[in-house]
C-alpha cells in the first residue's frame, strides 16, 4: 500500500520579516482559507495564528516551519492527525500571576473545546530569551538555555505528549510601527528559532507563543492586521486551536520513500503530493522554496504580498523556475483552472 495520491498545497509566509500580508496577527488567514476552499493547504503557524483566535480550517494541515524545510526536502512524511495529545512548556522565568492566567487559559480551552491537553512542565532553568531586529530590519535573537526546553519536552513525550506548544518569557517590546500594522514583528524570528530547535531535537510538531509581564489590556485602537494580539494577555489559544489536529510528522526510510508502519500507509503525505508551493514575492531564500524547484513543483511568487527581506526570484537565478503572480486570487483561479 502506498501513500497517499491526493493533491496538496504549501503556503509559506515566514514570520519575522514585515510581511504585508501575514507579518502580524493571523492576517493571512482569510487568505488561506480561500485557497483551503479549493485544495487541502499546508500552512505555517504565523499564518493563521492569531492570539485567541484562529484561522485555521478542516482542510489546512498546520506544520511548523522547519517541518515543512524536511517535508519539501522528502526527509519526512506528514501523517494526518486529529485529536492530538498537547503538552505544554513553561518557561521558568514566566512570573507566578503570568502562569496562573495560562494556566486558566488551557483549562478554558480543555472546556470550551475539548482539547485535549495531557499537562505542562515547567523548565529546569529559566531559558533565557533575547530578540532585537537586525540592520536589514529582520526579526532575530538568541536563546541562553534552550537544552531546558528539550528536557522539558522530553519529559512531556514520555508522558505520552504527542506534540508541543512553548511559551517562553519574554522582556517587553519596545512600541514601534508593528501597533500600526506597518515594520516588523521583532519576536518573530527567535519564536521560530526556538519551534525549530524543539522541532529538530525532539521530532515532533513544536510551536511557541511569548508571556510577557504586562498582562494589562490597552485601550488604545491599533491596525485591524495586530488586533487580536491587543485584546489579550496570552497568546496560547491559538497553538492549541492548531495543534489539535496538526499532522505527526515521520521519517522516511530511504529505501521506499515511505518509511510508515502498516496501520499509517495510505494516509502519509510526501514532497510528491504537492501541487505547488505559493510565497511572498520577495521571500524567496527558504530551503522550502530552493528544494521545491529542485524536485519539480510549481513555485508561485505573490507580488501584492512583500517583505523586509528583497530576495526574488532574480536574486537567487530562479527567473525562469518561480512564476511571478499578482495576487493570492490569480493563484486560486490557476487552481480553479485545472
Amino acid at each position: 500500500m502506498s501513500c497517499s495520491e491526493k493533491k496538496v498545497a504549501l503556503m509559506i509566509v515566514p514570520t519575522g520579516i514585515g510581511a504585508s500580508i501575514g507579518g502580524y496577527a493571523g492576517d493571512a488567514s482569510l487568505y488561506a482559507q480561500k485557497i483551503a476552499r479549493h485544495i487541502p493547504l499546508i500552512v505555517n503557524p504565523n499564518i493563521v495564528n492569531a492570539a485567541v483566535f484562529s484561522g485555521i480550517t478542516e482542510n489546512m494541515y498546520y506544520v511548523e516551519g522547519r517541518s515543512i524545510n524536511e517535508f519539501v526536502k522528502g526527509n519526512i512524511a506528514l501523517v494526518p492527525s486529529s485529536d492530538n495529545k498537547i503538552g505544554i512548556i513553561f518557561d521558568k522565568a514566566i512570573p507566578e500571576n503570568v502562569l496562573n492566567i495560562h494556566l486558566n487559559t488551557i483549562n478554558a480551552v480543555k472546556t470550551v473545546y475539548g482539547i485535549d491537553v495531557t499537562g505542562y512542565e515547567i523548565t529546569q532553568k529559566e531559558v533565557g530569551v533575547s530578540f532585537f531586529n537586525t540592520e536589514n530590519k529582520i526579526s532575530s535573537g538568541s536563546v541562553q538555555c534552550p537544552e531546558t526546553l528539550k528536557e522539558a519536552g522530553e519529559k512531556l513525550l514520555k508522558k505520552g505528549a504527542q506534540v508541543l506548544a512553548v511559551v517562553c518569557f519574554f522582556d517587553e517590546p519596545p512600541e514601534d510601527d508593528y501597533e500600526n500594522g506597518e515594520g516588523v514583528d521583532i519576536v518573530g524570528g527567535i519564536e521560530a528559532v526556538i519551534s525549530h530547535y524543539l522541532s529538530r531535537e525532539l521530532g515532533c510538531p513544536c510551536v511557541h507563543a511569548p508571556a510577557f509581564a504586562d498582562v494589562t489590556i490597552s485601550p488604545e485602537k491599533v491596525s485591524p492586521k495586530v488586533s487580536a494580539e491587543y485584546i489579550t494577555p496570552t497568546f496560547l489559544p491559538c497553538l492549541l486551536f492548531g495543534l489539535k489536529n496538526a499532522p505527526l510528522t515521520i521519517k522516511i526510510d530511504d529505501s521506499s520513500k515511505c518509511g510508515i508502519n502498516k496501520s499509517n500507509q495510505g494516509h502519509c503525505i510526501t514532497y510528491k503530493n504537492l501541487h505547488s508551493l505559493v510565497v511572498p514575492v520577495d521571500a524567496l531564500g527558504s530551503s522550502a522554496v530552493l528544494d521545491a524547484v529542485e524536485n519539480g513543483i510549481p513555485v508561485y511568487a505573490v507580488k501584492e504580498n512583500t517583505t523586509v527581506l528583497d530576495i526574488n526570484r532574480y536574486s537567487i537565478q530562479k527567473q525562469n523556475d518561480i512564476i511571478e503572480i499578482g495576487s493570492y486570487e490569480d493563484y486560486i483561479n490557476n487552481i480553479k483552472m485545472e
